[in-house]
């Protein structure tokens, strides 16, 4: 399927990156943060896709909008999600295996496209663009019924302190 091409994925039998352990405490991702957003990322090939249903509050301008925001948090937490998960891959390793990779956002850039619907699924998808030592960069898109309303690039960077770094 074409980068950027909405579909619904059939099952989402495997566990998400977060519950493999790729974070923990994360406030957008992190499995073992009850009160962040629990986003959730699943392998599609060699992209990552994850659906995200955005509550009332999480409004922005007005109450039919999401708050750009919670886009950037969202396109930022997948991305980096699947450049851990890309690493992993790249090691013939299994998500969250020893010894652990880690990776923080270095740098976000995010365009928000039009007005983003608060009342209807989002749905992310995001690829591996380049790998450059530590660096990974991954572009990802939130698409609702099948339409971009934004766009992201995310640099992650491999922790020093990981071993395979």
């Amino acid at each position: 399927m074409p980068f950027g091409a909405a579909r619904e994925r059939g099952s989402m039998s495997e566990p998400a990156f977060q519950d493999l352990g790729s974070v923990e405490h994360c406030f957008g991702c992190g499995a073992d943060n009850p009160d962040g957003l629990q986003l959730k990322s699943f392998w599609d090939g060699d992209e990552a896709v994850a659906r995200f249903e955005p509550k009332p509050f999480h409004c922005g301008g007005s109450a039919d909008i999401t708050y750009g925001g919670l886009l950037a948090s969202l396109i930022d937490c997948h991305g980096c999600n699947l450049a851990i998960a890309h690493l992993y891959r790249a090691e013939s390793r299994p998500i969250g295996s020893e010894p652990r990779i880690n990776c923080l956002t270095a740098q976000l850039n995010v365009s928000l496209e039009t007005p983003t619907p608060i009342d209807e699924a989002l749905h992310l998808r995001a690829r591996v663009a380049d790998v450059d030592g530590r660096k990974v960069w991954v572009h990802c898109e939130v698409a609702v019924n099948g339409a971009v309303t934004a766009r992201g690039e995310v640099l992650a960077i491999r922790l020093k302190d990981d071993p395979g770094a």
